[in-house]
């Protein structure tokens, strides 16, 4: 191979590398900021989105206002989840901590009341394996791909809250 020319696997971690750098002490930066809005506007209609988009709505928990993040709803035996790939201090995860679990999830254009009910460490590593084959940027923030092993999941899952995702009267959103 020529010297000077990328593999694939540089621009990889070069990427993991940007990636990690937007997402800098827990908060995205100005860009990431900008590229989330346009996801929430995209993810809201329901047109030009992933599958297993949603935008999920939680009161701020200083100023009470609703606060608009693009999430990726992961499926694990028939459950739907959301996971933090940020970490217990990521501003969602204390906002829907503060709201007693209340927020709202919107997918294709409708907008679903639910609860939030976190799960405990010993039961996220296959949940977030699913999560990371669905969300690729994720990954960089998780430091793993989807085919790790289980037991590195086990590893990192007390740094990564998961929440199982239930319609507000407790009933499975689907």
């Amino acid at each position: 191979m020529e010297k000077g020319v990328m593999t694939l696997r540089s621009i990889g971690r070069w990427v993991w590398s940007l990636k990690r750098f937007m997402y800098r002490g827990g908060r995205a930066d100005a860009v990431m900021r900008l590229a989330n809005r346009l996801d929430v506007m995209l993810y809201r209609t329901g047109l030009l989105s992933p599958r297993r988009a949603a935008v999920l709505k939680v009161a701020g928990r200083n100023s009470g206002k609703l606060t608009s993040v693009p999430v990726a709803v992961a499926k694990h035996r028939g459950a739907d989840y959301l996971v933090s790939m940020l970490g217990p201090d990521a501003n969602w995860v204390r906002n829907v901590r503060a709201a007693g679990g209340r927020a709202v999830l919107g997918r294709r254009g409708r907008e679903i009341p639910i609860m939030l009910v976190q799960v405990p460490p010993e039961h996220r590593a296959e949940i977030l394996r699913g999560y990371l084959a669905i969300a690729p940027g994720a990954r960089p923030h998780l430091g793993l791909t989807p085919t790790a092993p289980l037991s590195e999941f086990r590893k990192i899952a007390p740094n990564h809250p998961v929440f199982r995702i239930l319609r507000r009267g407790a009933e499975l959103l689907s």
